[in-house]
């Protein structure tokens, strides 16, 4: 099952007011950017984090999955916790770089 659009729309909405977001499809799924840094990936309808220790304490009682075949695991974020939310994001956004533009062949 496909993420929707309403799905992702109500995730970015979750965010909205800690900087610039934005979304993209990949890999026929989305990742949500933050000020240009790709912060949370939405498979399924499900929004997966990284797992980092920015985030530990946050996401202590997280379960954890596989958002698809061959992805290392990630946490399970709540996007109904707002509040969980917003402190996890804005940690993220702190540690993880913008991606470089890839060189053109």
């Amino acid at each position: 099952m496909a993420t929707t659009t309403d799905y992702i729309k109500y995730v970015c909405g979750q965010i909205e007011g800690v900087g610039e977001v934005r979304y993209r499809k990949m890999f026929g799924e989305y990742m949500v950017y933050v000020n240009d840094k790709p912060i949370l990936l939405v498979c399924d309808n499900t929004v997966f984090v990284k797992i980092l220790p920015c985030i530990e304490t946050h996401m202590a009682s997280a379960i954890k999955g596989f958002p698809y075949d061959g992805a290392k695991e990630h946490y399970v974020l709540d996007i109904d916790d707002t509040e969980l939310t917003r402190k996890v994001v804005v940690a993220l956004e702190s540690v993880i770089p913008i991606p470089k533009p890839k060189k053109k062949k």
